[in-house]
């Protein structure tokens, strides 16, 4: 299946998260050094209507794209706890309210499992990365990894739930590895490896 391919040039990133295009700036150091946010553009932030991560991750790219004119990128990501029936999933920004204060959203989830009687549940993070074209097109890929909830919540590095978030085959948080360490295998990492090989020139 062939993809339709990054153009060069300006790429957009539809995000007003500086955690999410830090890491994103990271990753695409080596494929393009014109890369602006959608926050330091100005450009409105649309109203997430999807029911997947896949459908919001395009409806940010496709919003963003149509109004710069530019190739933009978004990302669509959160945290599914299993014991919590998947919550908070696609709404796992919100769970942080207004302020983005994530500090709050992993008290809920604490408290949602202690309501049931537990300490810690699986839980996964999942992301989607879109790459949507002036047009209205999009190439889209999903990335997932697998690991289980530890409280109360370690570490300062990353963002949003990686404190309370310990990947399989670690006993370290997201909050407490090395960034580096978390780019290579993360949700992001999976998703974004995708990506670049279908549609970016190395």
């Amino acid at each position: 299946m062939s993809h339709r391919r990054f153009p060069g040039g300006r790429l957009v990133v539809a995000t007003h998260n500086p955690g999410k295009l830090v890491e994103l700036r990271e990753l695409f150091a080596p494929f393009t050094h014109d890369l602006v946010s959608a926050g330091e553009l100005g450009l409105p932030e649309p109203e997430e209507t999807g029911l997947t991560f896949i459908a919001n991750a395009e409806l940010k790219a496709r919003a963003a794209a149509t109004v710069s004119g530019h190739t933009s990128l978004a990302d669509d990501s959160g945290l599914c706890v299993t014991a919590l029936g998947g919550d908070p999933g696609i709404y796992s920004a919100r769970w942080a309210g207004p302020d983005k204060d994530f500090r709050h959203a992993m008290q809920r989830v604490e408290t949602g499992l202690k309501a049931k009687g537990l300490k810690t549940s699986p839980a996964y993070f999942i992301c989607a990365l879109s790459l949507g074209f002036p047009d209205g097109t999009c190439e889209t890929f999903e990335g997932r990894i697998d690991g289980t909830l530890t409280f109360p919540p370690r570490g300062t590095r990353g963002f949003g739930y990686d404190p309370i978030f310990v990947p399989e085959g670690f006993d370290t948080t997201f909050g407490e590895m090395d960034p580096a360490a978390k780019h290579a295998m993360s949700h992001r990492a999976r998703a974004f490896a995708q990506l670049i090989a279908a549609c970016f020139d190395a």
